[in-house]
């Protein structure tokens, strides 16, 4: 009886290896890779005018600024570490934004978020997965916050990026 069966499930696996095709993988590969692709907008102002306003906004949604700068184009932020949906994990949401003043009309901000979840910080710490976030409202408040903190007047702008 087992015989069968593991013939069976040698065939199987043989007909799912041969069914690979490339045009399939890349089409799959694409769609997997739009999905979890960060989000960008470009802003008619220079890449350090982005930056303050861009640190603004990070700060104004509560994430602590980890490292980067204007000259870099980036900004590397976290949010709060806060209880997870178990006992005894945590979630912690990530931050990344890059600047590119390479564009005719300005410069362009790209952003991506990431979930980490610790799903047992107390027995193993420093296990934690990190999965890009598609659909949370986080990329248009901070766009907003971003084109909030451009707009406003640069005294305003100068005390809220301290």
């Amino acid at each position: 009886m087992k015989a069968p069966l593991a013939i069976a499930a040698c065939c199987a696996a043989a007909f799912l290896a041969g069914c690979e095709s490339d045009d399939f993988s890349d089409s799959l590969h694409s769609v997997l890779t739009e999905r979890e692709a960060p989000r960008s907008k470009t802003f008619a102002s220079d890449q350090k005018a982005v930056f303050a306003a861009a640190k603004a906004a990070v700060d104004q949604m509560g994430y602590r600024f980890l490292r980067g700068g204007p000259a870099e184009g980036r900004i590397d932020a976290l949010s709060g570490i806060s209880g997870g949906d178990d006992s005894g994990s945590s979630r912690q949401i990530s931050m990344k934004v890059r600047m590119d003043s390479s564009a005719d009309s300005g410069t362009t901000v790209t952003v991506a978020f990431a979930e980490i979840i610790e799903a047992d910080s107390s027995n193993q710490p420093g296990m934690a997965t990190e999965t890009p976030m598609r659909d949370t409202p986080l990329y248009e408040v901070f766009f907003r916050n971003l084109q909030q903190a451009l707009l406003a007047p640069p005294t305003a702008l100068g005390s809220a990026s301290k």
